[in-house]
Formats: structure tokens, sequence, C-alpha cells
């Protein structure tokens, strides 16, 4: 599983434009999104890397780990 932080995402479009990128690269993507903590953990068989790319094209990038929001 993959835990993004995502200082950025604050309304209900934030969440489905990053459920949306994060779908778009991989289908089978489970996502659990909290907007309130602005947090995303993603289940994909995708690297890291990959997820980080598609949420960068949609606007939102990820805080480096460990950062608080």
């Amino acid at each position: 599983m993959h835990s993004f932080t995502l200082p950025d995402m604050n309304c209900g479009h934030c969440v489905a434009a990053i459920t949306e990128a994060l779908k778009a690269v991989d289908a089978q993507a489970r996502i659990d999104i909290d907007r309130e903590a602005r947090t995303a953990q993603v289940v994909s068989a995708l690297p890291r890397e990959a997820l980080v790319a598609a949420l960068i094209a949609a606007g939102y990038t990820p805080a480096p780990a460990n950062t608080p929001i």
C-alpha cells in the first residue's frame, strides 16, 4: 500500500480529481481518501513513482514523507 499526504486537497472536487487521476493509471487500484486528514491510501501494483506522477499531473503534489501538513 502507498500512503500520500496531499496538502492541496480540501474539497469534494479534489477527491474526485485525485480518484480519477489514480484510476486513469490503474483502473484496479483501491483508493481510500481521508479529505479531513488530507491523505490517500492506494493499493496498486504500480510503483509509487507512477502514482506520484499521476497525482502531480492532476495538480496534487504529495508532501514528502514525514512532513506535517
